[in-house]
């Protein structure tokens, strides 16, 4: 088994604990165990845009000094750390780039860690878990699966920050294929279409749901016409916008068709044949349990 540090962040916690249950039981049947530190801290969702803003550092920093220390202390087998929402493993990868690249803020940032019993060195290494799987090889993935997904028709839809900025993302920014190749070795087809790029207006999502509203209707809206069955995420607030916030995409829109939109995860676990409780769909909403036993996917 192969232990690698494993930063969840906030929301997988709370409201996308779909997305972790389904990973840590996916994770194990690949051979992967995920370690926690104890004493994590939010990433701080934002990454900064000033050059000379050190605050916002503080805490992406300190999580990555948690994971050194796992490592020194023999309890993860690298100084990797895996993260599975897209805004925490943006925000930590590029307050590392900033650490290694800029010596006047790294010194400021340890001068701000006094008070931790070791400094960070700057060497440990973020990953998202789809490019630990695409590491591992998807020939592996596919060996595991026991249900393939024949029929199902999957839109992956990347959002903003798996991919950008460029030297940051997962994949070509593009012209990705990091979700496209694990779906396929699922079994699922894949469905492409223009918006799978596009933002969800994440930012907005408190003070301007109307803006939201509209962007979802178009994403989903235009991956409906491509032929998808449902799209596929790997960021809590795409799901949240593109899932639950599709009740008030009906308002806005009567004539909206309602869509699934789940973890990759947790289609994993589906493939992999690990229950319902590992595929944890019953925090989705739309449900995609309907969808998937009409596909024979799923047992009544």
């Amino acid at each position: 088994m192969t232990r690698l540090a494993y930063y969840p962040g906030c929301t997988l916690k709370t409201n996308a604990k779909n997305f972790e249950d389904s990973t840590i039981a996916t994770a194990e049947k690949l051979g992967i165990e995920l370690v926690e530190p104890e004493r994590w801290n939010c990433c701080g969702t934002v990454h900064s845009l000033s050059t000379d803003d050190v605050m916002h550092h503080l805490a992406p920093i300190r999580n990555l000094l948690r994971v050194e220390e796992l490592s020194n202390a023999g309890e993860v087998d690298s100084k990797q750390v895996v993260t599975l929402c897209a805004m925490c493993y943006n925000t930590l990868k590029r307050s590392n780039m900033v650490f290694n690249e800029d010596s006047d803020r790294k010194k400021k940032i340890r001068d701000n860690m006094y008070k931790e019993d070791i400094e960070y060195s700057g060497n440990v290494e973020v990953l998202h878990h789809l490019e630990v799987l695409r590491e591992m090889g998807w020939d592996k993935v596919k060996e595991a699966v026991a249900n393939p997904l024949n029929g199902l028709k999957v839109a992956p839809y990347y959002g903003c920050l798996l991919l950008r900025p460029r030297g940051i993302g997962v994949d070509d920014t593009d012209d990705p294929t990091i979700m496209e190749d694990m779906l396929e070795a699922l079994g699922a087809e894949t469905v492409g279409f223009a918006y799978s790029q596009k933002c969800c207006g994440s930012y907005n999502a408190v003070h301007m749901k109307e803006v939201v509203a509209d962007l979802a209707h178009k994403i989903l809206k235009q991956a409906e016409e491509a032929g998808a069955d449902m799209l596929v995420t790997a960021c809590p607030l795409c799901e949240y916008n593109l899932g639950p916030r599709q009740s008030e995409v009906e308002k806005r829109y009567p004539v909206f068709k309602s869509i699934p939109v789940v973890y990759f995860t947790q289609l994993m676990a589906l493939a992999f044949s690990l229950g319902e409780e590992a595929a944890a769909f019953t925090g989705n909403k739309p449900d995609p349990r309907p969808l998937l036993r009409d596909k024979g996917l799923l047992e009544e």
